[in-house]
């Protein structure tokens, strides 16, 4: 009862002198919002437990010098002997060491990380964590994906710094009403507390993936759930993955007047990386046009109008009207017009087939048919069996 006394009469001492308005600059009268976890960690009930631990300790009777001098005997001959048994996953080789740490999943790493200061420094090293995200995020992150990344790190460190002013405004503020070492001590468990690694780091990286908390640019096959207008596509999208359900979420820019659609379950297996670092409201500069021929795989770059951005359409290229599409006489990759044919669409569909310059390429087109931007041959069996397994089956009108 006592000591609850004295903890009520200090807290009322102390809240009434922040309504002293001569005493206070303006902005000091603010912190009497402080936010509860504040005050949970500068609580007063602390300082009632150190009081009472004081006092009790005060009134513990001293034994007898020989009575004491046998107990810290037989406590030191038992923590030497406990010593010498127990060992430390510290106290291994570095090699082993570090061959353990590399077979951890990434939860166990981030448990790891935990345990101490030494552990924490080797558990958070880019070098463990590359491998995790070449393993899980190689496949659809891309360069673009990298520059978001930097920009959302400049955004934080930003922010860090401006949270690291206010606290160091606060601390000058608190020094005037509250003993400097308590609210040191209370400011260093905080910080200690904290594990997490460095903002920069691949680790950050990681997680702010895994976790759904960064969003970033990639590109999504047959959008819009398989949307009939859009059937072997791939469109830009911006991509923040659901860890309770192994999908995506896709936020695809507007198309001219257009709202944003978002489109939720988006497997792994309709994601890629961006093939081409190429912004999808810019022209792709075509570089292999003097070597397409029949029969090779390409990707062509295709908007409804030049409001839309592009999305990239799989198509292969054809014969010309005047070859018989004999291997022995076709002479169609000497001509300087290259047709370009999209199968998936019937016979005698105005989608079906178009043609372009071969020598003078540029964004091709109309407002009826739309317009066709720049080209790619594909060269990876991987990319093009992606296509055939996205083929539609039912042939398109």
């Amino acid at each position: 009862m006592f000591f609850f006394l004295i903890t009520c009469i200090t807290f009322i001492f102390f809240y009434k002198s922040l309504f002293l308005k001569p005493l206070l600059p303006p902005w000091a009268y603010e912190a009497r919002l402080l936010s509860l976890w504040f005050w949970k960690d500068l609580s007063f009930f602390h300082i009632t437990n150190l009081m009472k631990n004081t006092l009790y300790v005060s009134s513990i009777q001293i034994p007898s010098k020989m009575l004491f001098k046998k107990t810290l005997n037989s406590k030191v001959e038992n923590a030497e002997a406990t010593e010498g048994m127990m060992m430390s996953l510290l106290d291994l080789p570095e090699l082993a060491l570090e061959c353990i740490l590399e077979r951890l999943p990434p939860d166990g790493l981030c448990n790891m990380a935990g345990v101490c200061g030494d552990l924490r420094d080797r558990c958070t090293s880019d070098r463990l964590w590359e491998k995790h995200m070449k393993q899980k995020w190689g496949r659809i992150i891309g360069p673009a994906a990298y520059r978001e990344w930097q920009r959302h790190i400049a955004s934080r460190k930003d922010s860090s710094f401006l949270e690291q002013g206010q606290r160091r405004a606060l601390m000058r503020y608190l020094l005037h009403l509250w003993p400097l070492s308590l609210i040191r001590s209370n400011f260093d468990n905080i910080s200690q507390n904290k594990s997490s690694p460095p903002v920069d780091s691949i680790m950050s990286w990681y997680l702010a993936l895994n976790t759904g908390k960064f969003c970033f640019p990639a590109q999504v096959y047959n959008r819009e759930n398989g949307h009939v207008g859009f059937l072997l596509s791939c469109y830009e999208a911006e991509l923040c993955y659901d860890p309770f359900t192994n999908t995506f979420q896709a936020r695809y820019p507007p198309h001219g007047t257009r709202p944003v659609v978002v489109e939720r379950g988006v497997s792994w297996d309709r994601i890629r990386e961006p093939p081409v670092d190429t912004s999808p409201h810019d022209l792709h500069i075509s570089d292999c046009l003097n070597e397409l021929r029949p029969g090779d795989h390409i990707e062509i770059q295709w908007r409804r109008n030049k409001e839309f951005p592009y999305g990239w359409w799989y198509g292969v290229i054809g014969h010309l009207e005047s070859c018989d599409g004999s291997d022995d006489f076709c002479l169609c990759h000497r001509s300087d017009t290259v047709v370009l044919e999209f199968n998936q669409y019937a016979p005698g569909s105005r989608w079906g087939r178009t043609s372009i310059d071969r020598k003078d390429h540029r964004e091709e087109g109309n407002e009826a048919d739309g317009f066709y931007g720049g080209i790619r041959k594909l060269h990876n069996n991987d990319e093009i069996s992606t296509w055939k397994w996205l083929w539609p089956v039912e042939v398109l009108d």
